[in-house]
This record gives structure tokens, sequence and C-alpha cells, in this order.
């Protein structure tokens, strides 16, 4: 039967060796409360050992977008999956969820034992850096739905936080202060404009970006996991909002963390913004404002807290080895991003 199956197009004894070579990266990432080993039917995590009186549980789910294609293009998988856990926990962490556990699911044209093990190791060690189990996934070969050696990948996750913890916003008011911590990059959003950039700019991705980087590790850096610094600051200060700014950049994530009669106020003066942006702003004769609309210009995660707060919030964060500023302030308007000092 194996043999019938292979010959339309999927190898059951790759899908085997694949799992093989995982276990050990999955196994890196376990929690207590998990139950049950890799393999099963379901993965099951037992609430009950968690240190909450009244545990509201918060899911979300997504992929890596089109940075995909430079990871395939350029045979590198072992940081995609970091993107992968990435874009899911800082979701949740928006709501001062602790990441618990993660399910990745990964299809593909054909089942290539090194590069699912690739993809796994840096879904492990993000896992692994966020006290985020890697609970379960699934590996798919669809010959007819993929082309040669390419795959995709998706991943969901489910945190918890103490009921009358839970973070929505709605307290936000005038004269709070927007603090950002800085990104790695460009994340994981916007890279069909990034992709269609390198391709017009005519460069080498071996090349030279910087004193220490080839233009391919810059744009295959993964994702930020904001996990320890952010829950560090949740165990000392009431913080009011959040927002993991993906696609969309400030102008459209800011405003999903604060009240529709609230403004945010950014000064983008205030902290460095990354020469990745100026490049890609400069190749694409991008309009600056604009370039606020599509990538995270620097600034990867956003804490809105009361003006007496910001001092303990950004030591913290410096503890932490965190880079932070304050970026700008809350007043009152109609949910909107108004940028100042842009001059990109």
């Amino acid at each position: 039967m194996s043999k019938a199956y292979k010959a339309s197009g999927v190898d059951i004894e790759a899908g085997y060796e694949a799992v093989n070579r995982i276990k050990s990266h999955v196994q890196s990432t376990m929690r207590k409360e998990v139950l049950g080993g890799l393999g099963g039917f379901g993965a099951a995590f037992d609430l009950s050992q968690l240190n909450m009186k009244k545990p509201v549980l918060v899911s979300g789910t997504d992929g890596v977008g089109t940075k995909l294609k430079l990871a395939i293009d350029n045979d590198k998988h072992d940081t995609i999956g970091i993107d992968a856990v990435a874009m899911c926990v800082n979701d949740i962490l928006t709501t001062g969820a602790e990441p618990l556990y993660f399910l990745d699911y990964i299809a593909t044209n054909k089942v290539n034992p090194e590069t699912i093990e690739n993809i796994v190791s840096g879904v492990s060690v993000a896992c692994k850096e966020t006290n985020c189990a890697l609970i379960g996934g699934e590996t798919a070969e669809m010959g007819e739905m993929y082309h040669e050696g390419e795959y995709d990948i998706a991943g969901f996750c489910v945190g918890a936080v103490e009921k009358d913890e839970y973070i929505d916003g709605s307290n936000v008011s005038e004269n709070d202060v927007i603090i950002g911590i800085t990104s790695s990059g460009i994340h994981s959003n916007g890279y069909s404009l990034v992709r269609n950039l390198i391709k017009t700019s005519g460069i080498n991705l071996e090349d030279q970006f910087d004193d220490q980087h080839s233009y391919l590790d810059v744009f295959l850096e993964p994702t930020k996991l904001y996990v320890k610094p952010v829950l560090s600051v949740l165990n000392k200060v009431k913080v009011k909002a959040m927002s993991h700014i993906t696609g969309g950049g400030f102008i459209e994530n800011i405003p999903r963390a604060i009240p529709d009669n609230m403004d945010a106020n950014i000064d983008v003066n205030t902290y460095k913004i990354p020469k990745i942006f100026k490049w890609l702003q400069e190749q694409g004769e991008i309009d600056a404002t604009e370039m606020y609309n599509v990538f995270n210009m620097g600034i990867g995660f956003v804490l809105i807290v009361d003006q007496n707060d910001k001092d303990e919030v950004l030591n913290t964060l410096k503890e932490q080895n965190e880079e932070a500023y304050v970026i700008g302030e809350i007043t009152k308007g109609s949910g909107n991003v108004n940028l100042s000092g842009v001059q990109l």
C-alpha cells in the first residue's frame, strides 16, 4: 500500500523520518502541564496546574506570508519557524496572556525530512524562549497543491490570563504614555513589496548590507519575541493597552488597542529608524507616511501606560536588554494615529 501511495505522490517513509527528526526539538519545549506525548490524535494541556483562579483562554493563529518565498528560494529554513511562533504569541500577548502551547501545520510538495527538521527547529527555539510548549502539529504532503520545493507553515497558539487582568484597552485615557519596543527588522509583514523591491533593485542577496550582515541575513531576520520582557513589565505595572505592530504598521495596529474617542500621537523622531527601512523607502520611492502604513518602522510592540508608570516600564525593559522609548501620548480624538516628524 505504501508503494502505491508513494507512486501517487506521498512518501510515508519520508514522513516517518521527519517525525523522528523533530521529536527531540518538540520534547525540548515541554511544560509540566502537557499531558501525553507527540503522536496522539489530540494534544492535551492541564489548566488546573496553572496558578490562576479565573483563567481566560486567549488564542491566535497566523502564518509568515511571502517571507517564505525568500526562505525557499534561498534554501534557508531554520528561522522561518521562529517567525511563525512570534506572529502568534506576540498577538495574544497584547491581552496580557501568557502563551501556553503552540501547534504548527506544514504543507509541502514533498516531505524533505531535513527541511522539516530545520523548520521545526526554529519553532522549538521560539517556543523555548517563550516557555510555550510545542504540543502538536501536522505535516501534509500535497504534491498537486504545491510546486516542487514549496511549502507553507501556519501556527496556532493558546495562552491564559486572569480574568481580572485581561487587557482590552478600554481604560486608556488622555495623557497616557505610548512606549515602543524596537523591532529586529522587517519581521513578517510587507514581503510582497519587499520581494518586488529586491527584484527591481538588482542586488545580490549574498552581498553585504552592512559590516555584519548580508542582504539575505537582514531580510530573513526573524520576528522578535516580546513575551519575556512584556510579562516582566506586567508583573510590575498595570498596562492599559498593547499592540503588536504587524501588517498595517502604526496606522492600522495602534488604533486596535485604544478607544474610539482617543488618538495616538506619535513623534517618530523619538527613536532611530533602522537602515533597512530607509533602503526600502528609497528603492521604491515610497511616500513616507505609507511606510508607516505597511511596515513596523523599527517599533515592533507598543505599550500604553499611565504617565506615573513610564519610568518603571522603561527600567524593566532595560533590565530585559530591550531598547524602548517613549514615542508618544494619548489625547482625545476619534481613534486615529497622528504622526509627527516624518522625514524619511
